[in-house]
């Protein structure tokens, strides 16, 4: 089993944590710029954050076999901030970085005029960038804030191929596939999705445009929910050609959008290497 794992903060991880990835199969991962649960209070604590995302980060996942990417934006949250709106204007240099394969997280949090604001400024960098959107759906009202979610993505003119919308359920994934765009499920331990409901929403509504990911961070959270729903898709009468898919194909296709993923072999792990529409893929165990 080949994992990417779309979503998933590995700031607040382990190196346990990554050797555990890679045991399971992940080759691959986007880290999402979010919220750290402590407020941050100046566009510096930003600038340090972006700077480990494109840096060290990636240099951390590296030493374990694991092709880090991560997205950059002003989260929703603290959107509504006033000290945090300053931090729009240093995105675009980091939006030109390698590794950063979409804008994100941007959308909602409490559906403020602020975050209408930010939300709005954000996607047009997106269309500046010519960068695919990682896109946060709120946890309270997600059915209310995923309809004005693909509404201003329809008013600022992107192709909803290249917008995924993430952390969705039952309640609102048939209007995020009616729209076009990409469907994103957190499978988490308590809350929002577990791999056992993801298998039946994959049973009603497919494989097309289905990311699955693990949207592990500081709270409580599995790394390795992104296996574990592969493990409950082959239990459940799925393929490996179907995991596959989901796992590993789907997130690079979206991703690939982008232009900038690195999927080749990472010195000191070997392998055989395939390809995925014109990208190396590693397949194989540390020397």
């Amino acid at each position: 089993m080949r994992i990417f794992d779309p979503h998933i903060h590995m700031s607040s991880r382990t190196t346990d944590d990554y050797e555990a990835m890679y045991a399971a199969g992940v080759r691959a991962l986007v880290e999402p710029a979010f919220w750290l649960g402590q407020p941050r209070t100046s566009v510096g604590s930003y600038t340090d954050y972006f700077d480990a995302l494109i840096g060290w980060e990636r240099f951390r996942a590296a030493q374990f076999g694991i092709r880090h990417h991560c997205t950059i934006a002003l989260n929703p949250k603290e959107a509504n901030d006033p000290r945090c709106r300053e931090v729009l204007d240093v995105l675009p240099r980091y939006l030109a970085k390698d590794g950063v394969v979409a804008v994100g997280e941007v959308g909602y949090d409490s559906m403020t005029k602020e975050e209408d604001e930010v939300f709005a400024r954000q996607l047009a960098m997106a269309l500046d960038h010519d960068l695919p959107v990682m896109v946060h759906t709120p946890h309270r009202d997600k059915l209310e804030g995923t309809k004005r979610t693909l509404d201003v993505v329809r008013e600022a003119g992107i192709a909803p191929e290249r917008v995924i919308v993430d952390h969705l359920n039952e309640v609102t994934v048939k209007l995020v596939k009616d729209s076009g765009a990409w469907m994103g499920f957190s499978i988490y331990p308590d809350t929002k999705m577990d791999e056992h409901r993801m298998v039946e929403i994959l049973r009603q509504y497919g494989l097309e445009k289905m990311i699955v990911n693990s949207a592990a961070d500081w709270g409580r959270s599995d790394p390795l929910k992104t296996a574990k729903t592969g493990q409950a898709m082959l239990d459940g009468g799925f393929t490996d050609a179907d995991v596959d898919k989901v796992l590993w194909q789907n997130p690079v296709a979206f991703y690939d959008q982008s232009g900038r993923l690195t999927l080749d072999p990472l010195p000191g792990f070997t392998g055989e290497a395939e390809t995925f529409e014109g990208n190396s893929v590693l397949r194989g165990a540390r020397k």
